[in-house]
């Protein structure tokens, strides 16, 4: 297989990657044909995947747009991925000019490109990170040059908590990154869940068995669950509710059903 100019020398184009899966979804183009095989397999058994990522997207870009309305003007992205059409600092640069955008991933890939669309953007910046070590990621020089920590940050853990199993403590995680932000942040989050799937679990299971695969394990958490991960916030009305019910723009009820899928919502330091 040819090695794309875009493709950092260090990365295994053999091997499947959660954030290209997630590229191909969206219908990018920083994706392998392993990443595309690994893709249509899951929606053997999940064929509203790309819906499903439609929507955590959209929801993602209302909750920016909220946030900055809040007047907010720091955005901490963990588990940022691929940056596609409407990522997180076009729109957050949009509503408040200036604002600043810090991103954090672990692919290489995602990180690359990060640079290469933020090469010429003074107020957003990219850093390879794992939110499974909060305490690097909040002691980066990347991170300290562009957040200030004194003052109320937009936290987003979009679609990237489903891949932390409970072994390595997502909830601690979550609780550490809580405890450094100042009051009246906010974090922004989704999480896959069985919830709101339009098919038996058990079809819906193939798709997880998928990532299983590929070693990167998808956990599915209840709401109750994914609640939890919200302890120390205030919840921002409308709540822990499916993506399209989260101060929609459009009438929910025009909305694919797979895009149900899963959870969404804010919460609010106090």
């Amino acid at each position: 297989m040819e090695r794309p100019a875009w493709a950092p020398r260090s990365i295994d184009i053999s091997v499947p990657s959660v954030s290209r899966i997630y590229d191909y979804y969206l219908g990018g183009s920083h994706n392998f044909e392993v990443d595309r095989e690994a893709a249509r397999k899951a929606m053997e058994f999940l064929p509203g995947l790309p819906k499903i990522m439609q929507a955590n997207r959209a929801f993602m870009r209302r909750a920016v747009r909220f946030a900055a309305a809040e007047g907010i003007t720091q955005f901490l992205d963990i588990g940022s991925g691929i940056p596609t059409f409407g990522n997180v600092h076009e729109v957050a640069q949009k509503a408040s000019p200036g604002a600043h955008v810090m991103y954090v991933d672990h692919d290489p890939v995602a990180v690359a490109h990060s640079q290469a669309v933020l090469s010429d953007n003074a107020t957003a910046d990219v850093v390879a990170a794992d939110l499974r070590k909060p305490q690097e990621i909040l002691a980066s020089p990347e991170v300290r040059a562009l957040i200030d920590l004194n003052r109320p940050v937009a936290l987003l853990l979009v679609a990237i908590l489903h891949f932390v199993e409970d072994a390595d403590d997502p909830y601690g995680a979550v609780a550490q990154l809580r405890e450094a932000l100042a009051p009246g942040s906010l974090l922004i989050l989704t999480h896959a869940s069985y919830e709101g799937i339009p098919l038996p679990p058990e079809r819906a299971e193939g798709a997880v068995d998928v990532y299983k695969d590929i070693r990167n394990p998808l956990i599915m958490r209840s709401r109750d669950e994914i609640a939890r991960f919200f302890e120390g916030y205030d919840m921002v009305e409308p709540g822990l509710v499916p993506m399209p019910d989260w101060r929609p723009d459009t009438a929910p009820e025009d909305e694919d059903p797979y895009s149900f899928s899963g959870f969404a919502g804010v919460g609010r330091t106090a």
